[in-house]
């Protein structure tokens, strides 16, 4: 008997869960972080009207959400969200959800904790615009500090968090502290990433409490001196750089000191942190490839050593061990996955944390 009312006691709050109305609110009134400048639009990371590349694609990927998160608390016991992208299909080495998905972490005992993932909506025949998912339900009562990432690899117009009609959704002050810029390929774009909030340089902010720019641009960072102009205006307390995987050595060789001029500049004494380019497991057995490769490698070594005696604010950090040696952390050959990042940061955050030290960011 006392089974029999359990079990009607718990199917009449399950039906009374899913029969709550939903009540969607405007992601932009919120509290969206990740931008290293403001812009006039609420999910674009650059502002192209006041910042302009001389290059289609770069514009393009500039007005990605890559790198952006919203901030909110709320005591609803559901999570929902509808949301606008680009109508383009995947790419071909990332999931649906990294490229046009949402990824949310919920604080729990100071830690920012997985709790789901909007998946977008991949039925519509060739236009994948517009998404509907419900990323969590049948949460315990109380409050919930969220932290939602963006579209990797998409730009994102719109954006409506749906919560339960009777609960309450609000801004959440932003926890992470400093400001970190991580100006890459894509590498550090994530492009073989399986959710927005895996990216290593969301990673590396999230596990130790930084407030990360992702600067990631997919095949386009070949130390432009647009690049170098927009990271001049930023007000950062130190650069980590995935500089040298897009550039050949003879470009590195070229535009390498003039980079670095137009930053030091306006930021004279901030940490530039440049990692060498990963050993790419496409080079294993394509000669030509290797050859390119290893002459990349070594301009960029020969380029950073020679800074380092007139600047003791530039830091170089090898990359022998960031995919391991297992051979199956990368989706290509080129471009780690997740187990990739993981080798990465096991690699560079100590590395990193130590010089971040000496100029009291921690």
């Amino acid at each position: 008997m006392v089974r029999n009312i359990l079990i009607t006691l718990l199917l009449f709050v399950s039906v009374t869960l899913n029969a709550q109305k939903t009540q969607y609110h405007d992601a932009a009134q919120l509290n969206v972080i990740g931008k290293a400048i403001p812009t006039s639009r609420s999910f674009t990371r650059i502002d192209t009207a006041a910042y302009r590349f001389n290059d289609a694609v770069i514009e393009e990927f500039a007005c990605h959400s890559t790198g952006l998160a919203v901030l909110f608390a709320t005591d609803s016991p559901f999570i929902k969200a509808k949301w606008l992208t680009s109508g383009k299909n995947a790419s071909e080495n990332m999931t649906a959800i990294a490229q046009k998905g949402l990824d949310l972490y919920i604080r729990q005992n100071g830690e920012w904790v997985f709790a789901g993932v909007g998946r977008p909506q991949m039925d519509q025949g060739p236009d994948y615009a517009s998404h509907k998912s419900t990323i969590v339900k049948s949460m315990a009562p109380g409050r919930k500090e969220c932290l939602l990432y963006l579209p990797l690899y998409d730009r994102l117009d719109s954006l409506f968090i749906g919560i339960a009609e009777d609960s309450y959704i609000e801004p959440l002050e932003n926890p992470f502290r400093h400001r970190i810029v991580i100006k890459g390929s894509s590498v550090t774009h994530g492009l073989a990433a399986s959710r927005p909030g895996m990216s290593y340089a969301a990673r590396f902010g999230r596990d130790n409490g930084f407030y990360c720019f992702n600067l990631g641009f997919s095949g386009m960072s070949k130390l432009q001196k647009e690049y170098a102009e927009y990271l001049a205006d930023i007000e950062a307390d130190a650069f980590i750089f995935d500089a040298f995987s897009n550039p050949s050595a003879e470009i590195i060789h070229e535009r390498f000191d003039a980079f670095v001029d137009i930053i030091r500049a306006a930021h004279p004494e901030v940490p530039l942190i440049f990692m060498q380019t990963e050993r790419r497991e496409s080079r294993n057995f394509d000669t030509w490839r290797e050859d390119f490769e290893a002459r990349k490698q070594a301009a960029a070594e020969e380029e950073i050593k020679e800074r380092m005696k007139t600047d003791k604010h530039i830091y170089f950090l090898p990359s022998d061990d960031f995919l391991g040696d297992e051979h199956i952390a990368t989706s290509d050959g080129s471009h780690p996955t997740d187990l990739g990042f993981t080798y990465m940061l096991e690699s560079i955050s100590p590395k990193i944390l130590k010089i971040l030290r000496k100029y009291g960011i921690k």
